[in-house]
C-alpha cells in the first residue's frame, strides 16, 4: 500500500508523489536523449567491431559513478542532489558552485536538445525546420512543458512515464527484431589504436551521462533514501542492455555503418522497409520531448533548492499554493532555456554543459569519501570502502583530461557569475537581517 503523501517541509512544502518507477523513468528521460541515434556509426568509425567494447567499458567506468549516487543519495531526502551533497561535505560555497554548473549544464542541455527536435518533426511538416513556423513550434513546446511542470509533479511524472515507455518502444523494437538480421561475420576486424579506442569510450560516455537527474527531485519523492538507489541501478540497467544491443545490431545489419548520418534509421529500413525510418524518427522525437521534461523537472529544483536555502533570490523558492511546485523556479528556468533556445546563444555555451556535468559528478563521488569520514548514515552502503567513489573520481579525471584552456575558461567565467549572485544574495540576505 502506497505510503500517504506529505510536504518536504510541513504544510508550504512541495509535495511527496514521485513513485520508484517514476524515479526510473527520470533516468531513463534523462540519458536517453538523441544522442544513441547517431553514436552507433560515429563509434564505429573510431574502434569498427570493437565499438562493441567501447560500450561495454564505458558502462563500467560509468558503473562507479553511479554507484557513488546510489550511496550520496541514500543519505539525504530534500531537494537539490549533487548540489546538496556537496553542500554537507564540502561547504555552502563549494555547494552553490557545484549546484550552479549543474543548473547551466540543464539549460544548455535543453536548448540543444529543443532546437533539434524542429528538424525531426520537419521530416512529417518540412516548414516546421526554420523561419517562425519553428520558433512557435518551440515557443509552443516550451509554453506546454513549463504549464506541465508548474501543474504539479504527478502531472510531469506521468507525462515523464508516458515519455519514457513511448521512447523505449521503438528501440526495443530495433533491438529485439533486428537481432535476427545480424550478420556476425561483421564482428571481426583488426584491433583499433589505443587512441582511437580511447576516444569511443569517451564518446560512448557522453551517452551515458543524465542519470543524475533523479536525485535532484528527491524532497517530492515518497521514500527517497531507498527508491532513488533502485531507481539508478535499475534505470541504468536497462540503458546499458539497450545500448549494447542497439550496437549490436547496427554493426551487424548495416554495411558502411561508419559513413552513415542516420544509422538507426538507415539499419532499420533494411529489416523493417520502409517503415523503418519512421519508427526511428518517432522514437527520436519521443526521446527528446521525454529528455526536455526531465531537464526542466530538474533544473527548476536545483535554483528553487539554492533559494530556499537563501543563496539565491527567496522569489525563486515560492512554492505554489495549490499545486505544490517550485513555480518561480520553473518559470525563470523555462524562460531562459526560451530565450537560449531561439536566439541560438546556447552555441556558445554547450561547451560547458559536459565539463559542468563532469564537475558534478567529480564532487558527488569526493563527497561519499569526505560524509564516509564524518559519519555513515547512508542506507545503500558501496561495498569495498571508498575504492568505488575513488574509482569514480579517476574516471572523471581522465575524461576533464581532454578540455581544452577555452572550454576552462568558459567554465571560469560562469562560476563567476554564479558568485557574483551567490554574495548577492548573501548581502541582501545581511541587510534584511539588520533591518529587521
Amino acid at each position: 500500500m502506497a505510503r500517504a503523501v506529505q510536504f518536504s517541509d510541513g504544510s508550504k512544502g512541495l509535495l511527496r508523489s514521485m513513485r520508484r518507477a517514476d524515479l526510473t523513468a527520470v533516468v531513463i528521460n534523462g540519458v536517453i536523449g538523441a544522442g544513441i541515434f547517431g553514436l552507433p556509426s560515429k563509434t564505429f568509425a573510431l574502434a569498427g567491431a570493437y565499438s562493441l567494447a567501447s560500450f561495454a567499458v564505458c558502462a563500467l567506468c560509468v558503473s562507479f559513478i553511479v554507484l557513488s549516487f546510489t550511496e550520496a543519495s541514500s543519505r539525504f531526502s530534500e531537494t537539490g542532489g549533487p548540489y546538496l551533497f556537496a553542500r554537507e561535505a564540502f561547504g555552502p560555497l563549494a555547494g552553490f558552485s557545484i549546484g550552479w554548473f549543474v543548473w547551466l549544464a540543464r539549460l544548455t542541455a535543453f536548448s540543444a536538445n529543443c532546437t533539434l527536435l524542429p528538424e525531426y518533426l520537419a521530416f512529417f511538416f518540412p516548414p516546421l525546420a526554420a523561419g517562425w513556423p519553428r520558433a512557435a513550434l518551440v515557443t509552443i513546446l516550451v509554453a506546454a512543458l513549463t504549464a506541465i511542470n508548474i501543474r504539479g509533479v504527478r502531472v510531469a511524472a506521468d507525462t515523464g512515464n508516458a515519455f519514457a515507455a513511448l521512447k523505449l518502444i521503438p528501440l526495443l523494437l530495433f533491438a529485439a527484431a533486428g537481432i535476427f538480421f545480424v550478420d556476425w561475420h561483421r564482428f571481426t576486424g583488426p584491433a583499433p589504436a589505443y587512441h582511437s579506442f580511447a576516444q569511443s569510450v569517451l564518446l560512448v560516455s557522453y551517452a551515458f551521462t543524465g542519470f543524475e537527474m533523479a536525485v535532484i527531485p528527491a524532497g517530492e519523492s515518497r521514500n527517497p533514501e531507498r527508491d532513488l538507489p533502485f531507481a539508478l541501478i535499475a534505470g541504468m540497467a536497462i540503458i546499458v542492455a539497450l545500448y549494447m544491443g542497439i550496437q549490436i545490431v547496427s554493426i551487424g545489419t548495416l554495411p558502411g555503418l561508419a559513413s552513415s548520418g542516420r544509422p538507426l534509421a538507415d539499419a532499420a529500413a533494411r529489416f523493417f522497409g520502409a517503415q523503418g525510418a519512421l519508427i526511428i524518427t518517432l522514437g527520436i522525437i519521443f526521446s527528446l520531448a521525454g529528455n526536455l521534461n526531465v531537464l526542466i523537472l530538474s533544473g527548476s529544483r536545483l535554483i528553487y533548492a539554492m533559494a530556499e536555502r537563501r543563496e539565491l533570490p527567496a522569489a525563486l523558492a515560492f512554492v505554489h499554493p495549490r499545486f505544490r511546485t517550485p513555480a518561480s523556479a520553473v518559470a525563470v528556468t523555462t524562460a531562459l532555456m526560451l530565450v537560449l533556445t531561439l536566439s541560438g546563444s546556447f552555441v556558445y555555451l554547450v561547451t560547458l554543459s559536459v565539463i559542468t556535468r563532469m564537475l558534478g559528478y567529480l564532487a558527488t563521488c569526493a563527497a561519499v569519501i569526505a560524509l564516509r569520514r564524518a559519519g555513515d548514515r547512508a542506507k545503500f552502503h558501496l561495498r569495498g570502502g571508498v575504492l568505488i567513489p575513488a574509482a569514480g573520481c579517476a574516471v572523471i579525471l581522465w575524461m576533464l583530461s581532454s578540455s581544452t584552456w577555452r572550454e576552462l575558461t568558459a567554465v571560469a567565467l560562469a562560476a563567476a557569475v554564479g558568485w557574483c549572485a551567490y554574495f548577492a544574495s548573501r548581502a541582501a540576505r545581511n541587510i534584511g537581517a539588520v533591518r529587521d
